[in-house]
């Protein structure tokens, strides 16, 4: 939801004598801060309310939504935007009925496993919203950041026994204030990277379209001659039907400006996209398999699925735009793809019980990715300076390596060399140095049999 489509989806109930005197525009983003251990965690809102100093409460969010956080790590994605009265907000609430989270791992065999739970119930009381000091709304626009820290938010013994239990949640987020730049560059500071989902509506006259994501969520955004189109030459091209990837920035009025449209396939018939973790790359024939964190379409399951990939087209998100200069070959194909890696892939197979055997894949794109690791060694290499990070045991990449029936790619899974120029956003307080844990978003790529980033933003890290 956004703007006009949801500006009066805000109420309020007072108490005390005064009355507001103006309001503010707020845009109200999402995002998570995790270490990798979950490939799916969505929470159930079914409300959020800020209440001021004077016991004043504003509902900002009064219709349910279901939003995705583990694609979020590190990055932002806009909830709502909303009118909400200026004043000292001191705390916040919102009401969660239940989730869902997914936990993939390999057993004590070797086998990969899925182990997820729906619609898992969340106490009343359980919900935590930590405001580290008092929020004044003031002005025309201000954005508020609700960032899920997903470590405390979900315990259970291990991945195993996720389903069995003793599992527990208890959504656990921080409320923060957002000034917005002018010209955003950052998660930080009004950007929202790789907006994903298919489109819903296309008006030509205004320029704009809607954009509808795999979790419900929905985005209008318009465009100017400055945004860059990729896999379509301009707007004219675009369709409802569409997947597309949509880099945005938040505008002064709480609209979104498209910066990047990329759509992933033109073919909208029988649509269905997956994007989430490789799991497997079978080593006997052109399949793969993979776990749609954010599913749209026609071939909807609720774990990882076997994928025909002989006549799919391999491409590189273009959020990216310095792989010409990277010191190493930065390549995406059928024969260097790794479990572990981010990929979007699309498909126009019928339905499940219809669809074939391992469904066929039209597309398969590699997308960026936060990783959670600990730096061992710091370097330079052809004008870009190197961190070398280790991974929990855990991370998909160290987790899957060891599969049997896939060919083994990797040297080190463990390890990953991120590459950082001087276009990277610096968005950590921990110092970049040895010993530090960070978090790394970037495009992940297999560089003859080593893990290679190119980074585009760095945060603080999660204890691992």
């Amino acid at each position: 939801m956004l703007a006009a489509a949801v500006s009066g989806c805000g109420s309020s109930s007072t108490s005390g004598n005064s009355q507001p005197t103006g309001s503010t525009v707020v845009s109200f983003l999402l995002s998570s801060a995790s270490n990798n251990h979950l490939s799916q965690f969505n929470l159930n809102f079914s409300s959020i309310s800020l209440t001021s100093k004077s016991g004043k409460t504003f509902t900002l969010l009064a219709a349910p939504q279901n939003p995705e956080f583990v694609h979020l790590n590190g990055n932002t994605e806009p909830l709502l935007t909303v009118n909400v009265p200026e004043d000292d907000y001191v705390s916040a609430s919102a009401v969660i009925p239940n989730s869902t989270f997914v936990c993939i791992d390999l057993n004590s065999t070797g086998g990969l496993q899925t182990n997820s739970a729906i619609s898992s119930p969340v106490s009343a009381n359980s919900v935590t919203i930590n405001l580290p000091s008092p929020i004044t709304l003031s002005g025309p626009h201000m954005g508020l950041l609700l960032n899920l820290q997903v470590a405390p938010s979900i315990s259970y013994p291990s991945c195993d026994t996720l389903v069995q239990g003793p599992t527990t949640v208890t959504p656990t987020f921080t409320l923060t204030p957002l000034t917005f730049a002018a010209q955003p560059t950052n998660s930080g500071n009004g950007l929202a990277n790789d907006l994903e989902g298919i489109l819903s509506s296309v008006n030509s006259a205004a320029g704009t379209f809607q954009l509808t994501a795999p979790d419900g969520l929905k985005w209008l955004l318009s465009t100017t001659g400055a945004t860059r189109f990729q896999g379509v030459s301009d707007f004219s091209a675009l369709i409802s039907g569409m997947p597309v990837g949509v880099d945005a920035v938040i505008q002064p009025d709480g609209s979104l400006l498209a910066t990047r449209v990329a759509v992933q396939d033109t073919n909208t018939v029988s649509l269905t996209t997956s994007s989430g973790p490789l799991l497997l790359v079978a080593s006997s024939q052109p399949s793969l398999m993979a776990f749609g964190t954010l599913l749209q379409g026609p071939l909807l399951v609720g774990g990882p699925v076997y994928y025909d990939f002989g006549s799919a087209a391999f491409a590189i998100s273009g959020q990216l735009s310095n792989l010409q200069s990277l010191p190493f070959p930065a390549s995406f194909t059928r024969v260097n793809m790794v479990p572990g890696q981010r990929i979007l892939l699309t498909s126009h197979a019928p339905g499940f019980p219809n669809a074939p055997g391992y469904p066929p894949v039209a597309t398969v794109t590699l997308l960026p990715q936060t990783l959670d690791g600990t730096v061992t060694a710091v370097s330079n290499d052809g004008g870009f300076a190197t961190y070398t990070i280790s991974l929990a045991s855990y991370d998909l990449f160290a987790d899957l390596a060891v599969q049997a029936g896939q060919t083994s790619l990797l040297q080190n899974p463990n390890t990953v060399v991120v590459y950082v120029d001087s276009g990277v956003q610096m968005q950590n307080s921990t110092p970049l140095a040895v010993g530090n844990t960070l978090r790394f978003y970037g495009l992940v790529f297999n560089s003859n049999g080593t893990l290679k980033m190119d980074c585009a933003q760095i945060t603080d890290g999660v204890t691992q």
